[in-house]
């Protein structure tokens, strides 16, 4: 199967679910290239960004977990370059 190079946008409103976040992402980890946090304090979020190489079914079970996080919203952004395994 193949990988994607993707970037997942993820903006936390809920502290509340920061450590969740990190189990998620630590899971994923082995698939992920880079991540960047930046703490928005004047509007109480945080803004992460996370480079990632891996399945398509991968990435979107990803996403899809940090999105159902309560007060988590995540987006992808796909590249079309797919390389085979």
């Amino acid at each position: 199967m193949g990988t994607r190079v993707a970037v997942i946008g993820i903006i936390v409103e809920d502290p509340d679910s920061v450590d969740q976040l990190n189990e998620i992402l630590h899971e994923f980890g082995s698939h992920i290239i880079g991540r960047m946090g930046i703490p928005y304090r004047e509007k109480g979020i945080s803004i992460i960004s996370i480079a990632i190489d891996a399945p398509q079914d991968v990435i979107s079970a990803l996403a899809g977990k940090v999105g159902n996080l309560p007060g988590v919203s995540a987006k992808t952004a796909y590249s079309n370059f797919i390389s085979e395994a």
